[in-house]
């Protein structure tokens, strides 16, 4: 290239000065291969031309949507087109962002939690299982909760508006703080038998002769009852909850309905279920944590009279 084409070169302060870059950015460019010269000047420095500015702005661009030198150099060369790194470059970032949230989520509960470094570690572990890995501790423990119910009571998922609950592909913060909490409360053996005894007293729902306590009507007539007791002002323990009681339960076995509902209204039952549906991206079940304990109340002094 020469003055004689009628293109003046440009010099490599020239040029830093036309695009507002820095001479030691472009220098650095220019020896990783990305902006090679055109010329040299007669006393070696590197020269530049119209054609240079352009490419330059190109780097640039890619450069700040975080394409590193090696793809930069593939596009300016032909080997891939803009469009190809840039979908590999969004899969990239994907990834990293989904990283992102898993860490930020793991923080927010160590610091909700004032976990020690033995907690921070499980959690974190328990947060970056893969898919596969998640779905056997949920299939584990379905399977034991669930053994040789399913058979005698096909619908009994259904009934109970059973749905196993996994992190979704692109989850949330909440999701993921959700998922760390359930993964640690369904390997925990006390919650597994927990949840094996209320699903055996529901079982018994499909049984027309089922005891007090099991089946959906009963539950349903529960809320009603004792969420009127409660707007009453209605205390366990009294002549009024007794006679609420007998309306509700007849001549059944207090202490055998007392045992199902402590079951059915656990908290850690009721956390089972609000965690599962923020993973699920559902609204969460009224509880009627409320109503139940009302009820169990009211059993608790009257049982063993």
């Amino acid at each position: 290239m020469s003055e004689t084409d009628g293109i003046r070169p440009l010099t490599i302060g020239e040029l830093a000065r036309a695009t507002g870059l820095t001479v030691r950015t472009i220098r650095y460019w220019s020896d990783e291969g990305a902006l090679p010269p055109v010329a040299r000047s007669t006393g070696g420095y590197r020269l530049y031309d119209a054609a240079s500015v352009a490419r330059l702005e190109l780097i640039r661009t890619l450069r700040e949507l975080g394409l590193g030198l090696a793809d930069v150099r593939r596009v300016l060369a032909g080997e891939r087109t803009v469009a190809e790194v840039a979908a590999a470059h969004v899969a990239a970032l994907d990834a990293r962002i989904a990283s992102l949230k898993v860490t930020r989520a793991v923080l927010s509960t160590v610091a909700r939690r004032g976990s020690n470094a033995e907690e921070t570690t499980l959690m974190n572990k328990l947060a970056r299982l893969s898919a596969a890995e998640r779905g056997r501790i949920i299939e584990d423990f379905t399977e034991e909760i669930f053994e040789g119910l399913d058979t005698a009571d096909p619908d009994i998922r259904t009934r109970l508006r059973f749905a196993t609950a996994d992190l979704p592909a692109d989850p949330t913060p909440a999701q993921v703080d959700a998922w760390v909490e359930l993964a640690e409360l369904i390997q925990d053996p006390g919650f597994r038998a927990l949840m094996r005894r209320m699903i055996e007293f529901n079982a018994a729902d499909r049984d027309p002769d089922a005891p007090a306590g099991t089946s959906l009507w009963f539950m349903s007539r529960l809320v009603q009852l004792a969420g009127e007791a409660l707007r009453q002002g209605v205390a366990p323990g009294t002549s009024e909850a007794e006679e609420i009681l007998r309306g509700l339960l007849g001549d059944a076995d207090r202490a055998a309905v007392l045992e199902r509902l402590t079951a059915a209204a656990s908290e850690q039952v009721a956390r089972y279920r609000r965690l599962a549906a923020v993973l699920n991206g559902l609204e969460a079940q009224p509880a009627y944590d409320e109503e139940f304990s009302w009820v169990v109340a009211a059993l608790r002094s009257g049982v063993g009279r």
